[in-house]
């Protein structure tokens, strides 16, 4: 499993500031679990072009209704 942070300097920054190793540790990995489940909502690239195709038909369908409401009605 990928790590969504740096958990090793997040344990030595943690040390650094007086923070025991043993808390450290778990700081950063609750540190990574709660990046991680922040992130894992966020859109893809592949979603985000999906959307973009989905507006650019949505919009060239309102388009056309448009036209033909003004042209025929």
């Amino acid at each position: 499993m990928t790590s969504a942070t740096d958990t090793l300097a997040s344990a030595e920054a943690l040390e650094e500031a007086g923070v025991t190793r043993r808390q450290a540790a778990a700081h950063a990995r609750v540190i990574d679990s709660a990046c991680a489940a922040a992130i894992s909502d966020l859109p893809t690239k592949a979603d985000l072009k999906a959307l973009e195709v989905r507006l650019l038909l949505y919009g060239v369908s309102l388009g056309g209704l448009l036209f033909a409401a003004l042209r025929f009605g």
